[in-house]
């Protein structure tokens, strides 16, 4: 800081206090792009988690009200960050929330109370690459902990596209290049109320969506965040209406600052309610978000809920009880065939022994379509065709499609399976865990479903 005394000018004082007038804007800004960064200096020395999350909280806290005064919101607006086009009336006839079910929400979800999403988490929403082009069917989904909910969506869109939009018509992947915008917003209702219906049994569904009004406010056992305490849910016994009211909402799940996976995420929770959730999952697991290096990611139980309606902990099939230190304990998997299949492979685990076994269930489901979790990202393999799951004949060789979430890729990948030819095992002459080291670990998920199988690129540099 410059300490020279103050002109006794009048003019030069003004020009001098202008001056630091602007230094301390300047440093107002960098603060502010520090703050919208997650970069905080903090003191030296020792920190717990809880010190971590809270710095992350804060930082949070004050991008957003950078952003807000910027668009001229201001700390304790009841529009928050949210657009107003995506908030509905208070009197649509959803029932509001109460402080007792957003303290249950927050504690199947975080395990506490006070704990809050951050700005990751809030900016996140369903939004689609361009119409009519190559990958018009495709959710962007960037790193981050909101990608993994965004590609089972986008696995029931795809599911939705080829095979229960036209169920008596084949579709090819040309097909999901032929969208318009309304087609996309169709596909995404569709999926979004299938996984809900799943969740609620195929008996009832809940969607919850963002008023105008607050139906409580903080207390000493519960942090608010101008967000959930505005929900109001909406309970639906028909899947046709649910569906319908979806799509007449749809933008409050695919528009900019809408918190659309937030949303989504509370839907699913309420859909199979909480204390379903809470017999799903077992002594494993307590809740159903994980906490970690700054932000939130989903547990297994989480996806499984998604692809099952059940939100199991584990992969394998059925539940198994297991003796531990003369104590009985369940383990519960995945009791049945899902619509949308998951395969898991992560070169550390693999090193380490620790690969999950993922199940007959999961691996076989009743559509061509994997989420795939892949050294801790999340991405889409699917097939086109219905009867390589029911027809031995068709495994010989097959076709399948990659998508893998992320903006930078700009077509689909074409891979061609080969179950009869093991070529690629002679080619390389050397050690089979040197082997595996050197292959895309993308060929190395398929092989955890088709053994020994050859992969073709065609031509395609491989990027997973």
């Amino acid at each position: 800081m410059d300490k020279r005394p103050l002109a006794t000018d009048p003019i030069l004082k003004a020009m001098e206090l202008e001056e630091i007038e602007t230094k301390i804007s300047a440093l107002d800004k960098w603060r502010a792009i520090f703050s919208s960064r997650g970069l905080e200096v903090v003191n030296p020395g020792y920190q717990t988690n809880q010190d971590h999350q809270k710095a992350d909280e804060e930082s949070d806290e004050r991008a957003e009200t950078s952003r807000s005064k910027k668009h001229g919101i201001f700390p304790g607006s009841i529009f928050y960050s949210i657009p107003g086009e995506l908030i509905i009336a208070s009197d649509l006839g959803g029932q509001p929330i109460s402080i007792e079910m957003a303290t249950a929400l927050k504690k199947v979800l975080f395990g506490n109370t006070f704990q809050t999403f951050n700005y990751e988490w809030k900016k996140s929403f369903f939004k689609f690459r361009e119409v009519f082009s190559e990958l018009a069917y495709a959710i962007e989904a960037e790193k981050g902990g909101t990608r993994a909910i965004q590609l089972v969506v986008q696995a029931h869109i795809i599911k939705y596209l080829l095979f229960t939009k036209n169920k008596h018509e084949y579709s090819s992947v040309k097909s999901l290049s032929e969208l318009s915008q309304r087609q996309q917003e169709r596909a995404l209702a569709a999926s979004m109320a299938d996984i809900l219906w799943t969740a609620g049994e195929m008996k009832r569904a809940s969607v919850c969506l963002i008023t105008s009004d607050s139906y409580f406010t903080e207390s000493p056992d519960y942090k608010t965040d101008n967000f959930t305490e505005r929900l109001q849910l909406f309970e639906f016994v028909e899947k046709g209406k649910l569906e319908k009211f979806l799509c007449a909402h749809i933008h409050c799940f695919k528009d900019e600052g809408s918190h659309g996976v937030i949303l989504f995420l509370y839907s699913l929770v309420f859909s199979r309610t909480i204390a379903r959730i809470q017999q799903d999952l077992d002594h494993t697991t307590s809740h159903l978000l994980h906490f970690g290096l700054g932000n939130y990611t989903v547990r297994q139980a989480v996806l499984n809920l998604m692809l099952s309606g059940r939100a199991s902990p584990h992969v394998f099939n059925g539940d198994q009880a297991v003796d531990d230190q003369n104590v009985e304990q369940k383990y519960h998997g995945v009791l049945g065939r899902s619509d949308v299949g998951y395969l898991h492979w992560s070169r550390e685990q693999m090193e380490q022994n620790k690969l999950p076994q993922v199940g007959s269930m999961l691996k076989t489901p009743k559509y061509p379509i994997w989420l795939c979790h892949i050294n801790g990202t999340y991405s889409v393999l699917f097939g086109t065709n219905m009867s390589l799951l029911s027809d031995w004949k068709m495994e010989h060789m097959f076709d399948l499609y990659f998508y893998n979430g992320q903006f930078s890729q700009k077509q689909t990948a074409r891979l061609t399976v080969d179950t009869h030819s093991h070529h690629w095992e002679g080619s390389y002459k050397i050690e089979e865990s040197d082997h595996e080291k050197k292959l895309p670990s993308l060929e190395m998920i398929i092989r955890t479903k088709w053994e020994g199988a050859a992969i073709n690129w065609h031509g395609t540099v491989p990027f997973f």
